[in-house]
């Protein structure tokens, strides 16, 4: 059964959509099954600036990216208020790199049963253009994916 769910957030209100399932899905779970929900975020190790009339990426200062995790860390919190006030356990993790990458790898570094995340419900060329964390995660994962479809209205919140 489900004793250890990853759940990526990319901290928009899409994101969040898988938070409310794995609150039922959880409530559901015998009493006796010690849940433990580990919200997660990737975030980028690289910024773009303007360099003439091309971009250049540029990776963060040490200091930047601790700042950017405290910061990240502290929404992961919020975002878990949910799970924790129906008495399961959450736990917070960050890491810098390419989203996909790094939820696979978070995932098995937890040894998660379980990994449940939101799409953005892109297709066609969207699809094409933004590529798919959910996708990818989906077609590599060692474990089941929940992908949940976030509500009409917070398609670009």
């Amino acid at each position: 059964m489900f004793e250890r769910i990853l759940v990526p957030l990319d901290g928009s209100k899409v994101g969040e959509a898988a938070l409310p399932v794995i609150e039922e899905l959880v409530s559901k779970l015998s009493p006796e099954l010690k849940v433990e929900v580990t919200l997660f975020r990737a975030v980028p190790s690289t910024h773009w600036i303007a360099a003439g009339e091309l971009g250049a990426p540029v990776l963060y200062t040490e200091g930047e990216l601790q700042r950017i995790k405290q910061a990240v860390t502290k929404y992961l919190d919020k975002a878990g208020e949910g799970l924790r006030s129906k008495g399961v356990t959450t736990k917070t993790m960050v890491a810098a790199g390419n989203p996909a990458v790094e939820i696979l790898k978070a995932a098995n570094e937890i040894g998660a049963d379980l990994v449940a995340m939101s799409t953005h419900g892109r297709s066609g060329l969207s699809r094409l253009a933004f590529g798919s964390v959910t996708d990818k995660v989906l077609r590599q994962a060692n474990v089941p994916v929940i992908t949940v479809r976030a509500p009409e209205g917070t398609a670009n919140q």
